[in-house]
């Protein structure tokens, strides 16, 4: 079957058609990512539980969710090499059995070093969910509609950050721990079923080229080129830096520390502290929507909203941590949740720096490039505000102090780098039309690697 004619490149495939059967395996696929978050940030609402269970102090119970993100960023370049390699759906398979199997440990776990194994595998099989969802976005819808999936699978993950706060923390104080997480553990079996009986990796008829499939000869020499060449193009590197600096301020206040700073130091009852951690998960999904719709409808968006971002965030966690007293006004926190609910959208503009840098074949390796950024960063937060409070009698105001060294280091970096990847990415863009009149590579369904669309996301 020879697919419809819309090249881009020298390896491109033709924009996928969309439809109702997309959005079918995308939600698939969505719905794994969906519960990969919820086992992901359980141990968010339960941090103080998971400190009196194991007898642990701060810098410890940081440790469990360190491990977690260790894990998770360090598995992001291998899983994207799997999804260029394997195919989405035998990596997300993988990845479900992983994490359901870690969060049922977790449950079970009788001591705090089984408990950090446990979470180290969930991290494994978390790291497998996100990249494998990007890529089937961009395989099943066309290429204009790729920030707004990516958004919208990122609000989909927040939703699951959303049903910890709101049903995980009240049943773990309700029935208990084992009860709690081991029950939590069932939702990987349910979505399990749907993802090995229906989904598919692309559409009939847009599966990759012939050349893209082969891998290029040796597996060893295949991972090396698609690191290097992925990590050559500036906008890979401008999508990482993008997702390192606006990701973990967020991610670090809903992973785990949040809950102890608004109880510990801001002196609010758990219930109000949940309803603040809600707050940030649902101006996350609010603002994901439309940062989408902005970045999809204006590219020249990206950086001043990425930058804005950051800017805002920095600005009210100074006027947090130097408020007057001992403790900042209820609005301050509210506006400050507020803020951080814009963290996880910017953070997906990385991607749309990375997608249009890379040629099909190397999109997963490019998105996990750009995806470990965030958690690096995040982890590196985790561990130091974990060590400073243990250091410093606990001073929340200190320990958080260190999100203003990482974010001037990722502005720094996307400074240095947005030009240069902005002027390849034109100089690509107006490369478009000449090869679009190349001849289209004969396509197949079946195979696990099909690429997509390397023509600019949202033009």
């Amino acid at each position: 079957m020879t697919a419809p004619t819309a090249p881009t490149g020298p390896s491109a495939v033709p924009d996928p058609p969309g439809g109702r059967r997309a959005v079918a395996v995308w939600s698939i696929g969505v719905a794994v990512y969906f519960v990969a978050v919820i086992f992901r940030t359980s141990l968010g609402v339960a941090g103080l539980d998971a400190a009196d269970r194991f007898q642990v102090n701060a810098s410890a119970l940081a440790t469990f969710s360190l491990l977690q993100l260790l894990v998770y960023a360090g598995m992001q370049i291998p899983v994207g090499l799997m999804v260029d390699r394997l195919g989405t759906k035998k990596v997300l398979t993988l990845g479900a059995v992983l994490f359901t199997a870690g969060q049922l440990g977790f449950a079970l776990s009788p001591s705090y070093g089984m408990a950090l194994a446990a979470r180290a595998l969930l991290g494994c099989g978390d790291a497998m969910t996100f990249i494998s969802v990007l890529r089937l976005g961009t395989r099943w819808f066309p290429a204009r509609r790729g920030p707004v999936m990516a958004q919208l699978a990122g609000l989909v993950g927040m939703a699951g950050n959303l049903v910890s706060t709101l049903v995980l923390a009240p049943v773990l104080h309700g029935v208990g721990w084992v009860p709690a997480f081991a029950g939590s553990a069932v939702a990987g079996l349910v979505v399990l079923v749907p993802l090995v009986l229906f989904l598919r990796d692309h559409p009939e008829g847009y599966g990759p080229a012939p050349a893209a499939r082969d891998g290029g000869g040796d597996g060893g020499g295949f991972v090396r080129r698609q690191i290097a060449d992925s990590w050559r193009e500036p906008g890979t590197r401008l999508g990482l830096w993008v997702h390192f600096t606006t990701q973990f301020p967020a991610m670090v206040f809903l992973l785990l520390w949040g809950m102890p700073f608004l109880v510990e130091a801001q002196g609010l009852s758990r219930n109000t502290a949940g309803a603040l951690l809600t707050l940030v998960v649902a101006s996350n999904m609010g603002f994901g929507l439309l940062y989408g719709q902005i970045v999809g409808r204006r590219q020249s968006s990206r950086i001043p909203l990425a930058l804005g971002t950051v800017g805002l965030t920095a600005v009210l966690w100074g006027a947090v941590l130097v408020s007057p007293g001992d403790r900042a006004p209820m609005w301050l926190l509210i506006t400050l949740c507020v803020v951080l609910g814009t963290c996880g959208p910017a953070s997906m503009i990385g991607f749309d720096f990375a997608r249009p840098a890379n040629p099909p074949e190397r999109q997963g390796t490019a998105s996990g490039i750009t995806n470990m950024g965030g958690f690096i960063a995040s982890m590196t937060t985790l561990l130091v505000v974990g060590v400073l409070l243990d250091a410093t009698d606990e001073n929340y105001r200190i320990a958080f102090s260190s999100v203003f060294v990482l974010e001037a280091v990722g502005v720094a970096s996307i400074l240095r780098l947005r030009g240069r990847a902005l002027a390849r990415e034109r100089d690509r863009d107006r490369a478009a039309p000449r090869a679009r009149q190349a001849p289209v590579p004969h396509q197949q369904e079946g195979d696990p690697a099909a690429p997509t669309p390397a023509r600019p996301a949202g033009v």
